[in-house]
């Protein structure tokens, strides 16, 4: 198994976990143009994509993927957003439900984010083991067992955030909406001392802003905490996920 990640910010997010013979897409931010060029060109083991919620830096492009025949799943609050599209391509899910995505196992859950319904994902395949994939939310209320992989918001460090408000680089409603919508450096460091990680092989720090945040301090502080790889999610990052042994 691979992760590809081709987008990961305000400008768009996408990622792909490309296994041997099932390919599944998570957030549809960037044009299918990008996905085709991390398959080479080759969508014919992609067995569906997965969309967080509906603000467009994660789903702006979802008629795109419908069209190219291209299965899309989420909350019916996400995809409501897209009902003048073709709904045949659409797959509702509800929350704290198991759900086969090709070869890949999908639960969602229920996060805190100013959308409709978004969701966080549990994803399970024999090759990467069991992932969490979360972001835009504030927290989260759940503990997850078994975690194999770890793909993760750290979107600002609440210093880094006070700092510009007081320096006039930001505005209040803007710093009170991040706050609101997004996990902090601090939250990400209490979600993961909240979940055993003995069987993680790799923990992924996702969505940082590009102003509220500080990449080299969020890898090495995290690194230290848990004791795990740690990669920062830039674009362009290609990042093995095969599930290893302990």
């Amino acid at each position: 198994m691979k992760l590809h990640i081709l987008g990961s910010n305000s400008s768009g997010n996408s990622y792909i976990l490309q296994g041997q013979t099932s390919t599944l897409i998570i957030e549809c931010g960037l044009s299918l143009s990008k996905v085709k060029e991390a398959l080479d060109f080759d969508l014919s083991n992609v067995c569906g994509a997965l969309v967080s919620h509906c603000h467009g830096d994660h789903a702006k492009y979802v008629p795109e993927y419908l069209k190219a025949g291209i299965d899309v799943c989420s909350s019916i609050g996400t995809l409501n957003t897209f009902k003048s599209e073709s709904t045949h391509r659409m797959r509702v899910m509800t929350k704290n439900k198991k759900y086969n995505v090709g070869e890949f196992t999908v639960m969602p859950f229920d996060i805190t984010h100013d959308a409709p319904e978004p969701f966080g994902f549990l994803i399970k395949h024999d090759e990467c083991g069991l992932v969490l994939f979360v972001t835009d939310t504030m927290y989260l209320k759940y503990k997850f067992p078994g975690l194999n992989q770890i793909i993760i918001e750290c979107n600002y460090s609440q210093d880094i955030l006070d700092s510009r408000l007081s320096g006039g680089d930001t505005i209040e409603m803007v710093r009170n909406r991040v706050i609101s919508s997004h996990m902090s450096f601090e939250t990400c460091k209490d979600v993961l001392r909240a979940n055993d990680l003995t069987g993680v092989n790799n923990i992924v720090l996702i969505h940082l802003s590009d102003g509220n945040s500080d990449a080299k301090l969020f890898k090495n502080k995290i690194e230290n905490l848990t004791g795990k790889t740690v990669t920062i999610g830039d674009s362009g990052v290609t990042i093995p996920f095969d599930l290893q042994p302990f």
